[in-house]
């Protein structure tokens, strides 16, 4: 089966190590997997592009110009055409309505995957909006959280064309990883904390800096670090100063050593006030990492308080802070708590769990769109 995955992509984050994971897989298991991604006139990003191209995954550029393209549709179709694809796999609104409009009348089935919808602003709204019109008239439509699925149904997708499946992780990179953060670490601290997300509201790094400035006096000989990139980094680095804690905190940015990352990290925070099931903590918890995370989304599916990390209420900066005390102090439960974790995405949140859930979606749609053809 050939699978063409259509993406808009700013950077490395959930979605596309979903769909890089999703393609080596699929590649693995002798179907093919070849990607489509925007090449836009304002804010391009070909990093997943070139990752892809790294790993042997064939991909290409769709050249996007403005707002709106009316161009884009014919090269999605001419793309479909060149790659012969069997399923033509959407990823985000732009991809969706785009892929709509090129294909909607094409007998190939149309899936997108929903990672999540964060209705920041007007012109997002909008956007959110005319996606979730264009999904109606999908084949199928993935959701990756009961808080995703919920809003899809609200907005008028069918749940018959709902299919909830969970993130995926590529086990085999987080193993034998040198801890590289440990390496640089001068002078060495007892304890390496880090704080893992994009940089907007709605990943909370503002709550985690309040929770450290307010119990910092007991986490003693801790380095604490923010890894990611985004909007709110400037706003981010003022009130670590406002606070007090710029000297025990560094901002790294954008990492494209993650693995590592993870090895170097004796506890891992996320403190989202909205989220579907991020990558970030099924990486983490791959590596062993024990969590404290909030209770948003469908992070309560795997982080399971005081067996696989702790779960604690969004923007409660108090309980942040005592987790992150307890933890910090207790060196058997955060092995304990990471063993748990780590076996858990094993069993349940693997890449290869994920893909066979991925193929029967494949396979079931491709049924559907040849009996409609036949009764018609």
């Amino acid at each position: 089966m050939k699978i063409l995955h259509i993406i808009s992509s700013g950077g490395m984050y959930g979605a596309e190590a979903v769909i890089l994971n999703l393609s080596r897989t699929l590649n693995e298991t002798g179907h093919s997997s070849i990607l489509g991604v925007f090449s836009n006139s304002a804010n391009s990003n070909h990093q997943l592009h070139e990752t892809a191209a790294q790993a042997g995954i064939e991909s290409h550029l769709i050249p996007c110009q403005g707002q709106v393209d009316h161009k884009v549709p014919s090269r999605i179709r001419d793309l479909a055409r060149l790659t012969k694809a069997d399923v033509v796999h959407a990823h985000g609104y732009k991809a969706d309505i785009y892929t709509w409009l090129a294909l909607s009348n094409s007998p190939t089935p149309l899936i997108s995957t929903c990672h999540n919808w964060l209705d920041t602003n007007s012109l997002v709204r909008l956007y959110g909006v005319l996606d979730r019109f264009a999904l109606r008239n999908y084949t199928a439509v993935v959701s990756v959280s009961d808080d995703v699925t919920k809003r899809l149904m609200d907005s008028g997708v069918s749940e018959d064309q709902i299919v909830k499946i969970g993130n995926g992780v590529n086990l085999r990179q987080f193993e034998g990883i040198s801890p590289s953060l440990r390496a640089q670490d001068e002078p060495k601290h007892d304890l390496i904390i880090g704080w893992i997300g994009r940089l907007a509201h709605e990943k909370g790094a503002d709550i985690f800096l309040r929770a450290v400035a307010q119990y910092l006096d007991q986490l003693q000989n801790v380095k604490l670090f923010i890894i990611g990139e985004g909007p709110d980094r400037d706003k981010l680095e003022s009130l670590a100063d406002e606070l007090g804690i710029h000297k025990q905190l560094s901002f790294l940015g954008r990492r494209e050593d993650m693995p590592s990352i993870y090895a170097s990290l004796d506890i891992a925070v996320s403190s989202s006030r909205q989220e579907g099931l991020p990558m970030a903590i099924l990486e983490g918890m791959a590596s062993g990492l024990p969590w404290i995370a909030t209770d948003v989304g469908d992070v309560s599916t795997v982080i399971r308080n005081d067996d696989t990390g702790i779960l604690i209420p969004s923007e409660n900066i108090g309980l942040l802070s005592t987790a992150l005390i307890q933890l910090s102090q207790d060196a058997n439960r955060r092995k304990r708590l990471g063993s748990a974790a780590r076996e858990l995405v094993k069993t349940r949140f693997s890449a290869e769990r994920m893909t066979a859930d991925y193929l029967e979606v494949y396979d079931r749609s491709l049924r559907r769109i040849s009996k409609k053809m036949h009764s018609t």
